[in-house]
């Protein structure tokens, strides 16, 4: 979040009828029941979670909807095994994987419906899940993990360490390619009926309406 990346998505959009605002979903004040969706990619679960559902439910509309989604790397049946192979390296430098080998596969992946459902806000949910995969060289996977704060936040010497581990492995390969699999969960809830005592000022608009 910031003014570069604000910046940079007027530039991307400008000609469309939008606004981009700056600053934490928590504390930005919009108008009451102004929207017909409330979605958030990959975002969702940084924001308080004493706050969110109650915050979407209050910026939309009666029958309005909430959507938000991840994004994991998967590990469905057949999975490429240089991800167990590259456990050794990140044991090494002391990153070790946190939890049960291999992690569970996309469809026993936990969602967020219990939740939803819990915030007594919303109804009609619905969860889906997308699995994809996608092939990588070396050099592209690095760049990959080059996004992702943990390798960002790691000392040069282990990540150098790691990188160098994975050209070698992933080098070796008949097809030098490392192949990675995605899963997106969508949860899609629609604002409840009779929930309106927590939305008390409503104002009807001309066209449909979303926030990011």
């Amino acid at each position: 979040m910031g003014a570069q990346l604000a910046e940079r998505a007027r530039r991307i959009l400008s000609g469309f009828p939008i606004e981009i605002h700056v600053a934490p979903f928590e504390t930005w004040e919009g108008d009451p029941a102004t929207f017909d969706l409330v979605y958030a990619a990959t975002a969702w679960r940084w924001v308080d979670s004493a706050i969110r559902y109650r915050k979407a439910h209050r910026l939309l509309r009666p029958g309005g909807h909430l959507a938000f989604w991840s994004a994991l790397h998967a590990f469905p049946a057949g999975f490429d095994p240089l991800f167990a192979e590259i456990q050794e390296a990140y044991d090494a430098i002391g990153e070790s994987w946190q939890g049960e080998w291999p992690p569970d596969p996309p469809d026993e992946i936990p969602d967020e419906a219990g939740e939803i459902e819990a915030s007594g806000l919303f109804d009609e949910i619905q969860v889906r899940r997308y699995v994809w995969e996608r092939h990588y060289t070396a050099e592209e996977y690095i760049a990959l993990l080059n996004t992702f704060s943990g390798h960002i936040a790691m000392e040069a010497a282990k990540r150098e360490h790691l990188y160098r581990e994975i050209r070698q492995l992933i080098g070796r390969r008949r097809d030098p390619r490392a192949r990675r699999h995605c899963c997106a969960i969508l949860q899609v809830a629609r604002r409840a009926p009779g929930t309106s005592r927590a939305t008390p000022s409503l104002r009807p608009r001309q066209g449909g309406r979303g926030l990011m």
